[in-house]
């Protein structure tokens, strides 16, 4: 392709909207368009780029026997209400674009497409003999963002590979399951990016067990924990780990004690003199069940540990039928506003003790009377601890389970883990911290979907059983933007060569110089021939321009037929590199291509 000829437009300044390096790049550089909110047109260099992923995409799943198919975007509400997942993606989550047509009829744009592939196997999968079977597409989903940000990164509009396999036993789903694992790696391996397969929560997707594959990125939103050793990696909302050691506690009997101003663990410990390792504190939630029933929830955690609210979501979710719900839509921590809608009293905040009165509590149909008190494993052991009073400027010291307290009922573990914690498999190991941007999860679903929509096969045995289910998506635009976000410098983009746009780009200096021109068409023509994408930049712009634009854009190799032709040579630089080769014309082609295979392979 020639440049005049392309839709090509660079900016020098970074765009106002844009928050990350990455994002800032691929507007400046021509690659996208913002067209609203979220909301994202792929120019032809973006395109390209996005074909690259994909191809590997396809053909990595392609080696593992899935096939490709095509689902529809536009999905009734009745499947959704089927597996029970309709409230929970339009309101819970609310990141469900959701309508109406004009039969009065609702429907969803697919964020994800489990119900409609579970309608299909439960249509044309009778037998046993037609196992395992696993199906993928490569398509646009749609997700109503809160804050659409980070451009490809977190859209409204995206492009996504999902995949779904179908099994008659879990032995048989633990093999795709590898398989994908291998296959996810692959293609990142294959795209030229630095990543890590971290365990991970499964979220509203449900399953046994799940995996993210994560771009290392210094932007990243997640953060990975791991050890050195390479035996354990987790995002931070599924990582576990051991915490630091109790320190003796300073107090030997009970008593009350007024702490004025102490509604801070660290204000609190620095009063007294004590170890935050020795506190009980109590941290108050508010959860919305999807019957509308609200349950304030009283966790209480040792003073040095934070609760994570994934891993609380999840503990709350398997409680939901105790107020005859499926799952939580909301977890909050309740402010000012809210508690005036259900508080009977003022709460004596940054004071409660686990066992502040139910009767601060207005009970009513909609908020259950009430606390559900869960105690933190981190807690249970202490004893001769500190903790609230139930009254403001007072805590008490000293104190201990089943004595001053009783202890609650449900014993959890909801603790967040952080760099420097000890590992669970190895003490000796202690938790690394990486950001990541996650591209990819893989899911073992099991019965989770096939159960609650009736999607059953007939067994060897002549039974109707369920399904048992797999479940694996790459973000595909995501994917492409997070090698920007791991690879530029001040110039611009530095793709990886088996995701570049082209391959290599010539910028002939002088347009009007016959020599650079009769080279630089000469050497266009052969190395596309030869299957070496090439651009070539024949505008009417200084040199220097086009060579700040080739850096930008970030095509791998950048050929100038400049002064060197007088020796018979041209210029060849590496972008990643910027180191300057002169290479004779007629090697310029050979030259290319073992550096390409040697960079792909």
């Amino acid at each position: 392709m020639r440049l005049s000829q392309m839709l090509f437009v660079t900016l020098r300044e970074d765009p106002a909207e844009a928050e990350i390096p990455s994002h800032k790049l691929l507007l400046r550089a021509g690659y996208i368009r913002r067209i609203g909110s979220g909301i994202y047109a792929y120019l032809p260099l973006m395109w390209r780029v996005l074909k690259k992923v994909s191809q590997i995409v396809r053909e990595e799943m392609d080696a593992t026997g899935a096939q490709e198919c095509l689902l529809p975007q536009l999905q009734p509400a009745d499947l959704w209400r089927e597996s029970g997942r309709w409230d929970t993606y339009t309101q819970a989550e609310g990141i469900m674009f959701a309508m109406t047509d004009r039969q009065q009829r609702e429907l969803g744009l697919g964020p994800t497409h489990e119900e409609v592939i579970t309608t299909i196997a439960k249509d044309m999968i009778r037998s046993y003999r037609q196992l395992p079977l696993h199906l993928y597409q490569i398509q646009t989903k749609f997700r109503d963002e809160i804050r659409p940000r980070f451009g490809l990164m977190r859209g409204r509009e995206f492009i996504m590979k999902d995949g779904y396999s179908f099994h008659t036993n879990e032995e048989s789903l633990k093999k795709t399951y590898q398989d994908m694992a291998q296959a996810y790696s692959n293609m990142l391996r294959r795209s030229g990016l630095q990543f890590r397969a971290v365990d991970a929560d499964s979220g509203a997707i449900g399953g046994s067990g799940s995996q993210e594959f994560m771009v290392l990125a210094e932007a990243g939103e997640d953060e990975v924990l791991y050890t050195e050793d390479g035996q354990y990696a987790a995002n931070v909302e599924k990582a576990v780990s051991m915490p630091a050691d109790v320190e003796p506690s300073p107090f030997a009997s009970f008593e009350k004690r007024e702490t004025p101003g102490t509604e801070t663990i660290d204000k609190l410990c620095k009063f007294l003199k004590c170890s935050p390792t020795q506190v009980v504190k109590n941290v108050l939630y508010q959860a919305v069940y999807d019957n509308g029933i609200t349950v304030l929830v009283l966790v209480s955690i040792r003073g040095d540990q934070d609760v994570n609210q994934v891993k609380l979501l999840n503990e709350l979710t398997k409680l939901a039928g105790n107020y005859q719900a499926k799952t939580v839509l909301f977890l909050t921590v309740p402010d000012a506003e809210a508690q005036r809608k259900w508080a009977a009293k003022s709460l004596p905040l940054g004071y409660m003790a686990p066992d502040v009165a139910d009767d601060y509590i207005a009970g009513s149909k909609e908020v259950n009377s009430k606390f559900l008190r869960l105690v933190d494993r981190t807690a249970v052991d202490l004893t001769n601890f500190v903790t609230g009073s139930n009254e403001s400027g007072y805590h008490v010291v000293g104190a201990n389970w089943n004595k001053e307290f009783p202890l609650p009922a449900t014993v959890v573990g909801v603790r967040t883990a952080k760099k420097g914690d000890r590992a669970v498999h190895n003490p000796e190991q202690t938790l690394q911290s990486a950001r990541g941007i996650e591209v990819g999860h893989i899911f073992q679903l099991g019965t989770k979907y096939s159960q609650a929509m009736g999607a059953t096969y007939t067994s060897e045995q002549g039974e109707e059983m369920p399904f048992v289910m797999g479940c694996y998506g790459v973000g595909v635009s995501r994917l492409a933007q997070s090698a920007v976000e791991q690879s530029y410098d001040k110039d611009g983009i530095i793709w990886p060569v088996a995701i570049a746009p082209y391959h290599a780009i010539i910028s002939i200096p002088n347009i009007s110089d016959p020599q650079q021109v009769e080279v630089a068409e000469k050497l266009y023509a052969e190395l596309n021939q030869s299957g070496i994408e090439t651009l070539l930049d024949d505008r009417d712009e200084r040199a220097g321009v086009k060579f700040k634009d080739a850096d930008l854009i970030g095509i791998p190799y950048r050929i100038v037929p400049g002064r060197s032709l007088k020796t018979g040579k041209v210029e060849v630089v590496e972008r990643a590199t910027h180191k300057s080769h002169e290479i004779l014309v007629d090697e310029v082609n050979s030259t290319l291509k073992q550096w390409i295979e040697a960079a792909i392979n």
